[in-house]
This record gives C-alpha cells, structure tokens and sequence, in this order.
C-alpha cells in the first residue's frame, strides 16, 4: 500500500474512533440495557422511562413533631397529639409504651403516666383566632379543633425542601398530604448525568438512532456506588422471578446510578430540613410514585430506603396488597374476598384474564401491572392547595338556625385566617366557590354557590354567603337535628393584582337563586343524576373501589400507622382540611352517576370530606352543566370555562337591557344612535349593495 493509501486510511479511522482518552473498560464489551431514546425521556419526566427516579419524603409522626418541636420536647419523651378525648398522632417514644392512635388520652396515661398529652388547638366562638387552652377536651360541644400551626410548619418545611432542588424546571414537586411530598428528580438526575459522563452520554446516538444502546457505565463509577446508610432492597436473581428481564444481570447500569444521585439529593434535602426545622424525616427513592411510597415507610423514623429497578419483586414479595396505594379500601378487600390471600407473592402468580374476570377488566389489568410495580402516574407540579373545609360533627346535634349559624361563624374564621395566609389580601389567589353541607336523620344536604369575581374577599361576605346557604336548607324543612356540619371553599386560582373584573359592576345585590348548585345525595343504593333521572350504582366500576381521600382511616386500614389524622371517636372528622389534587390510577374510568356538583357517586364515601375537587380514584367525572367526561386533571380549566361562557351571557343580557331600557326612556335617541353608527369598512373586492334605493 502506497503512503498516500496508508494516510488516507489512517484519517478514516481516526475519524471514526473517539480519543483514546474518552474510552474506558465500560464502553466496551456489552452494551447496557438502557438507551439513548431512555436518556431522552429522562428529561422530559416521561413516566414510563426505566431510568425514572421519584422521591417520597414522609415526615415521622408530623403533629407529634411539630408539638415536640414547639414544647422543646426531646425525642426520648413519649408525646401524643390529642382531638378530644382521642389520639391523632404518637411520637415514637410513645410507640415504645405500647401506645397507638386507637387508644384514648386515658387508656393512653395508664401505659405511660409520664406522657405528654397535648391537646389540638381549639376555636372558640367570639375569638378571632385559635389557641392552646386548658381542659380543651371538656368543652367538645362548643370548641372546634384547629389544624393550623401543623399546616403552618408543613408549608415552611416544603419550602425549604424546595429550595435545596435544582431550579425549575428541573424540579418537580407534588405536595402529596401535609406530611408527604412527591419530587421527581428525572431532569435534575439527567443534568447530572451529562455533567459526570459527558464523553459517554452527550453526544449524539451512533447512526442517529435513538433506539441505539447506551454504553456501560464505566467500572469506576459502579464501583464508587456508595449507599451509605441507606437501606437498598438488594436485586432479585435473574432466575427467580420468572417476569424477569432475559438481558437483565448483577451488575450496576445506569438505572443503579441514577437512583445512587437520586439518594445522594434527597439525603441532603433532609439533612437540611433537620438541621434548619428540627424535624426529622422518612423517604423513599424509586422509579415510581407507588414503590416510593413503600419505600418511604419501610424504614422509620430518619431513614431513607432505595428500591432498585431489579429489586422490585423481591421488594413487593413480602407485603400485603392492601398495603399498596389504592388497595387499601374496598378494592383491596375485594381482591382478597375474591382470591383467599392478601399476599402480593401469590397474587403474582395469577395470570391477567384470571384478574379481569374477577375484578372486570380495568381494575384486573390495572392490578396486575401494579401487584408487578409498574405505575405510571405523573408527579403533578402542583403543592398549593386547592379547597379549604372547615367541619364539625355535633354530639349533642344542633337542634336551631342560631345554633348552626352560630357554628357558621366560627367556620368563616377559621377558612378566612387561612386565606389570609394563602395570600387573599394581596390578590395572589381566591377561591371561586363556596359550598355548605348540612346533615340530618342520615342524609347529607350540599349547597354550593360562586362567589363574586369582582368582590374583594372578607370575612363578613363569606359569612353573609355562607348564612344565605343555611337559609335555603332551613326553608326546605326536616333540618334539624342537624349532626354535622362543614363550609368549604373550591376552586382556588391565582388571581389578577389591581385589577377589578367586570363581576364588581354588573352584581346588584344577592346572587339569584337559579345560580345556587343544589346537591343531595341519597343515603341508600338508589341516586338521582343531575337530570332528575334515578339510576342504580353499580359496585363493579373500579371507582367504587377508591377512597374520595387518603383520610386517616383509609391510610391506617392500609397497615401504614405513621399516620396523623383528625378523627373522632365514631370515625366521624372534626375537620379542618386543606385539600390538594391527588393522582389517579393510569386506568380508563366508566362513567358513573353523577351528582349536580359534577362529582361521580361514591356510596361510602363520608360528607366530611370536601366535596370541591375531583376523588382522588378518578381519572374522569362528569360534568352535571354539559354531561361530558373530562379528565380529573382539567377539572378547573372545565369549571372556568363554563364560568367565562356564563359571564359572557350575564354580559350581554345585562347589555340587552341597558338598551331596552334606554329605547323606552328616548325611542328617538336610540333610533339615531343606531343609524349615526359608520358603515363596516369593504376588503378589497368588496362592494355596498344599495337595497331600497
């Protein structure tokens, strides 16, 4: 071969092959399991990419927290929460003395004399705020419990949570509870990824084909996999588990050093929360928001657990699937009522069709991807709130008008003093609804109203729209005795700054009747829809399966008991609530009966709860104003878009009648400003007819 041949083939392949510098152990030989299409979805937080990482930071024993952290109290010193003559939340020093949430502040002082009981904060009628106050508990029948100071720490924690992430948009954060928040750490982990291994991963796919395996990780990052005091569920043997991947092996891929960053970042988020709050927290690191949630609470209190990609079945194998998220109601209990086991390890060996033709076939095949970990519900960027509930169960009943209205008005203080932390005063966001629930002899009575869009929110109009409610049950009779009672808020969104909407000139007076929503479940299996027609519900819709909320007594039947809840002695709530969106399962949802509110018809669900937003097991519900289905997600863009049609037709009407009125009042003025209007201008090839010349 010449010496021009040998130059010219020496450029060629030099050109082809990166510098030797740039190629290490771990590009050579196989090639890993992930691609460069897998690479890509990491950024965009697609929820089906296998490189995913989704966070679940749980705050241990929050109420029993924030009142240790409050009272100065240390962590050897037994401590519970008390609502009444109940316990919502016990530290883990309590724990120790045998002591539980199912246990009374009496049954609670004979296990351990030397315990704290700490009583909720309490409202009280003619005060403008909450506070501690002594023997709270003897005055059940004219104090109503306040949630406040726990919302208060929850919404200083998240924040420092959120700043110790990568700025958006390479932060996903999904307020979760006010103790538990979900953050998907897909982009940031992509950023870090590019960074550490630039010369591995951030060049374009051999051949521009994105299908195109990613090179191994260099053996010196997979030996530098450093878990530190985590616990890692380890990998289950490519030849026990018969769902397996046939390529799948021991050795770490980048999954495996993914979730490695993905542990490192939220070690150091709770390293801070401790170190800045005094609070301690639990999490958990995986590829989904459900394996997270187990993770979570798998090792407490202050530890944080890692579920690798491969160690999935090993990790569910021991548990009972009414531990996972959404089986723990009644869909968990038909499941095993159905099968005779509640353990995941031998659900898994049924197959699909066996699931679907004892469960149907959406809630079969949604359980049979679950019971395997797959979930590919989203973390919504979403942590404010979106309905406030103010609520209270009455023993004795209410028996007056004077004495609900009495309660109504402790109601509208408490909901004002939160809006005025959600920023109502500086019109940074407003409720748009106000509903009241009202129940008697077993039946719960819903009525629901807007409130005016140009109206500057206070305390004396909820109160006056919240009196007007209350009128309308009273009016209709069998009102009393009445045995609960709560106000709600719905529909928050941010609201313009200085500006006024046209609502502000065109309210005169009370809202009419025909614009209150008038709602009345049934008590029994017979419900009338929004059209006045009775329809049977039917218990095989997976959405009779799902709680309306994640409630106490929901989360507690799931076997999770660092739980802090707000409920009585009859499972009823004196409730206090902010409610946030929560996520559905990835599953085609039926249409169910709806009532006039929009929500489908859930038969066990308690009136306690607030009613504002969309359950948290649905993926649809229907819209009682243009009986259609929309998804749960665009519930308020839905809402505000039937709310613009009906001030465009309030708008016009109005401006129908302001010239009505003014033809009666100058038929000759009206006549001539009509024919002084100018002609509409002519587009080029246009002409004016002359009709009538």
């Amino acid at each position: 071969m010449s010496d021009v041949a040998n130059l010219v083939e020496y450029i060629r392949s030099s050109a082809c092959s990166p510098p030797a510098s740039t190629v290490s152990a771990g590009t050579l030989g196989r090639k890993s399991r992930f691609s460069y299409q897998h690479l890509a979805q990491l950024q965009s937080y697609s929820s089906t990419c296998p490189l995913r990482v989704v966070a679940l930071i749980d705050m241990d024993a929050f109420y029993a927290q924030c009142e240790m952290v409050r009272l100065g109290v240390g962590a050897e010193q037994p401590l519970a929460v008390c609502q009444w003559q109940n316990l919502i939340a016990v530290n883990y020093a309590a724990r120790q003395n045998g002591i539980t949430r199912f246990v009374t502040s009496a049954e609670a002082r004979k296990l351990c004399p030397d315990i704290v009981l700490q009583h909720t904060p309490t409202w009280k009628e003619g005060e403008e705020d909450w506070a501690y106050r002594e023997h709270a508990a003897e005055h059940i029948a004219t104090q109503k419990v306040s949630l406040d100071p726990y919302r208060r720490q929850s919404r200083a924690i998240f924040a420092h949570i959120r700043q110790q992430l990568a700025p958006a948009p390479r932060q996903r954060v999904e307020k979760a509870s006010i103790d538990e928040v979900f953050i998907d750490l897909s982009a940031q982990i992509h950023a870090g990824l590019l960074e550490r291994h630039a010369a591995l991963l951030a060049g374009p796919p051999p051949y521009d084909d994105p299908s195109e395996r990613l090179p191994r990780p260099p053996p010196a990052t997979t030996a530098a996999l450093d878990w530190q005091d985590d616990t890692v569920i380890e990998i289950e043997p490519a030849d026990a588990d018969p769902d397996a991947d046939p390529d799948a092996d021991e050795d770490p891929d980048w999954d495996d050093v993914a979730l490695q960053m993905g542990a490192d970042i939220i070690r150091r988020v709770r390293a801070a929360v401790r170190a800045s709050l005094g609070y301690t927290t639990s999490a958990g690191i995986a590829g989904n928001k459900m394996l997270a949630k187990l993770a979570a609470g798998h090792r407490k209190p202050a530890q944080q657990t890692v579920v690798r990609r491969r160690a999935v079945p090993r990790f569910l194998a021991g548990m009972r699937v009414t531990q996972i998220r959404n089986l723990g109601g009644k869909l968990g209990a038909a499941v095993v009522a159905a099968f005779g086991t509640e353990q995941v390890a031998e659900l898994r060996a049924l197959a699909r069709p066996q699931l679907m033709r004892a469960l149907g076939d959406d809630s079969g095949s949604w359980l049979y991807a679950t019971l395997r970990g797959v979930d590919s519900s989203e973390v919504q960027a979403r942590t404010q709130i979106q309905s406030m509930l103010s609520a209270k169960s009455f023993r004795p009943s209410v028996n007056s008008a004077a004495q609900a209205a009495r309660w109504l008005r402790i109601f509208v203080a408490d909901l004002f003093a939160r809006l005025v932390e959600e920023g109502v005063l500086e019109h940074k966001r407003r409720p748009k609804t106000i509903s009241l629930h009202h129940r008697h002899a077993g039946l719960t009575k819903s009525r629901q109203t807007a409130i005016p869009a140009g109206q500057a929110i206070s305390a004396p109009v909820l109160w006056d729209l919240a009196r007007r409610l209350l009128d309308l049950i009273v009016e209709e009779g069998q009102a009393w005795p009445c045995a609960h009672l709560s106000l709600s808020l719905g529909g928050f969104e941010d609201a313009p700054r200085d500006t006024r909407g046209i609502g502000a000139f065109l309210q005169r007076g009370p809202p009419p009747k025909a614009a209150i929503t008038v709602s009345e479940p049934a008590s029994g299996p017979e419900r009338t829809d929004a059209r006045g027609t009775k329809r049977k519900l039917d218990g095989r819709t997976i959405h009779h399966f799902f709680p309306r909320r994640d409630s106490a007594p929901h989360r507690a039947a799931s076997g999770d008991d660092d739980v802090d809840g707000d409920v009585d002695a009859d499972g009823n709530i004196d409730a206090d609530v902010d409610d946030v969106v929560g996520d559905a399962p990835p599953i085609p949802a039926p249409t169910e009966p709806a009532t006039p509110d929009g929500l489908a018809l859930h038969p066990a669900d308690d009136a306690d709860h607030d009613d504002a937003s969309p359950a948290p097991g649905l993926l649809t519900y229907r819209c009682a104003t243009c009986h259609t289905t929309p998804l749960r997600q665009e519930k308020d863009e839905h809402d505000d878009w039937h709310f613009a049609q009906q001030l465009q037709r309030e708008e016009e009407e109005d401006v129908r009648h302001a010239a009505t009125a003014a033809a009666a009042i100058n038929p000759a003025a009206a006549s001539a400003a009509s024919s002084a209007r100018p002609p509409p201008k002519l587009e080029k090839g246009q002409r004016r007819l002359a009709f009538g010349r």
